[in-house]
């Protein structure tokens, strides 16, 4: 629901996840399976997950990255439009995998999320890669183990921590929101 709902235009909607490679082929097949159940339609249908983006413009440029990406043999899945979605500014979700956050040079504000594999031994070397970046609006962790969770919360530098739920759903002049960095 981070990734999709929405079409994936909340300033806060997950763009990269990484998995930890033991897990990876797993929950890969997983999120294939939910995203394969999302349906794609008219926004005021209170049945739909995923809506039209906000301009052609947007639509070309997700089309584009999503292409791009398929050419390079890293696209895992894209969800079929339906025939209704024919005309209008729909983008099928996608999932994308890249091997760094580095490979994206832009943030891509649609329904496309990109999945990075990483080993255990590689966690904090991935935390400052994502610090590198420069921005920190919203940052989502699911983990039980304790220590991790000291250790994001401790060096993560963003504006929005999210602990074992989704990074979307912030509720508006209730509770803070704001980035770190560029964000």
């Amino acid at each position: 629901s981070s990734a999709f709902n929405n079409a994936g235009q909340r300033c806060s909607a997950l763009r990269v996840l990484y998995m930890q490679e033991d897990i990876a082929e797993r929950v890969i097949e997983l999120l294939i399976g939910a995203m394969d159940q999302l349906v794609i339609g008219d926004p005021a249908k209170l049945i739909t997950d995923v809506g039209p983006v906000i301009s052609a413009q947007a639509q070309q440029a997700l089309e584009a990255h999503v292409s791009g990406w398929q050419q390079r043999g890293a696209l895992l899945h894209q969800c079929q439009l339906p025939g209704s979605c024919s005309t209008g500014l729909f983008v099928a979700p996608a999932l994308i995998e890249i091997t760094a956050i580095d490979q994206l040079h832009e943030e891509h504000f649609g329904p496309v999320l990109h999945l990075v594999r990483y080993h255990r031994s590689e966690f904090d070397k991935i935390l400052s890669a994502i610090n590198a970046t420069g921005y920190g609006l919203t940052f989502g962790f699911h983990s039980r183990i304790e220590h991790s969770i000291r250790l994001v919360e401790q060096k993560i530098k963003a504006g929005n921590l999210y602990i074992n739920r989704d990074t979307i759903g912030a509720v508006v002049g209730s509770q803070p929101f704001g980035g770190s960095g560029l964000s």
